[in-house]
C-alpha cells in the first residue's frame, strides 16, 4: 500500500511539473531558446530520475507542439537534454553541475544538431545547417540550468531536496556545498551571464560587450565578497 502511495506521489509531482512547463514555458523564449524548459528539465531529472524527466520532457513538447503550434524542436530541444541530466545527476552521485552539464550536452549540441535535420524534412526549413540552433540551444541551456542550479542549491542546502527526494523514493544524496562551494557558484553565474551575453549579443547583431564584462566583473567581486564574509563569519562564530 505504501509502495503504491509513492508511486502515485511521482505520478501526481509529474503531473505539476508537465503543466508546470507548460506554463511557463513562453517565458524568455523565441525559436531555438526555451530556458524554462531547461529549468523544468532538470528540476524533474533530480526530483525524479532520467526516465521520469524523459517522459516529462517528451509530454510538455507534445503538448506545445498541439496547443502553441511550436515546431519539432519543442521535441528535440528538450527530450536528450532531460535524460543526460538525470544520468548526469546519477552517475555522479548527486553532483548539481552535473546535472546541469547533462542539460547542455544533451539540449545544447545534441538536440541542437539532430534538429537540424528534423525541422529540414519535417518543417521545410531549407535555410539551416547542422550547427544553426546550437548558440541559441546552449543560451538557452546556460540560463535555465543556472536557474535551477541556484534553486536546487538552496533546497539542498535547507536540507528540503533530500527530504523530498526521500518522500519521492527517488536516489537522494546529502548536501555537499561549502562556502568555496558557494563562491565558486556566483563567480560561475558571471561567467555564465557573460557567456549568454556575448551569444546574444551574436544572434542578435548587437555590440553587449561591455555589458558582459560588467556582468562578469560584478559577480565574480560578489563572489569574493559573500567568501570573505563567510570566513568572518566562521571566525566569528568559532
Amino acid at each position: 500500500m505504501l509502495k503504491n502511495s509513492k508511486g502515485l506521489l511521482k505520478l501526481v509531482v509529474l503531473a505539476m511539473l508537465v503543466a508546470l512547463g507548460v506554463v511557463i514555458s513562453p517565458l524568455l523564449r523565441f525559436e531555438g531558446m526555451c530556458p524554462m524548459a531547461h529549468f523544468i528539465n532538470i528540476l524533474c531529472s533530480v526530483l525524479l530520475g532520467p526516465w521520469y524527466s524523459l517522459l516529462c520532457a517528451t509530454l510538455i513538447g507534445i503538448i506545445r507542439m498541439i496547443f502553441m503550434a511550436i515546431p519539432p524542436i519543442a521535441l528535440t530541444g528538450a527530450i536528450f537534454g532531460a535524460f543526460l541530466s538525470g544520468v548526469f545527476y546519477r552517475v555522479s552521485k548527486g553532483n548539481l553541475l552535473m546535472a546541469v552539464l547533462g542539460e547542455i550536452i544533451g539540449t545544447g549540441i545534441i538536440g541542437a544538431v539532430l534538429s537540424y535535420p528534423v525541422m529540414t524534412i519535417f518543417w521545410g526549413r531549407t535555410d539551416l545547417n547542422w550547427v544553426f540552433y546550437v548558440p541559441s540551444f546552449i543560451c538557452g541551456t546556460l540560463i535555465g540550468g543556472s536557474i535551477a542550479y541556484v534553486f536546487l542549491r538552496k533546497i539542498a542546502k535547507a536540507e528540503v531536496l533530500e527530504d523530498f527526494q526521500k518522500k519521492l523514493s527517488s536516489v537522494s544524496y546529502g548536501y555537499k556545498g561549502s562556502l568555496i562551494g558557494d563562491a565558486a557558484t556566483v563567480c560561475g553565474l558571471g561567467v555564465i551571464a557573460f557567456l549568454v551575453i556575448e551569444i546574444l549579443s551574436g544572434i542578435f547583431k548587437f555590440e553587449l560587450s561591455y555589458i558582459s564584462w560588467t556582468a562578469l566583473i560584478v559577480f565574480i567581486a560578489f563572489g569574493i565578497a559573500t567568501y570573505i564574509r563567510g570566513k568572518k563569519n566562521e571566525v566569528k562564530n568559532g
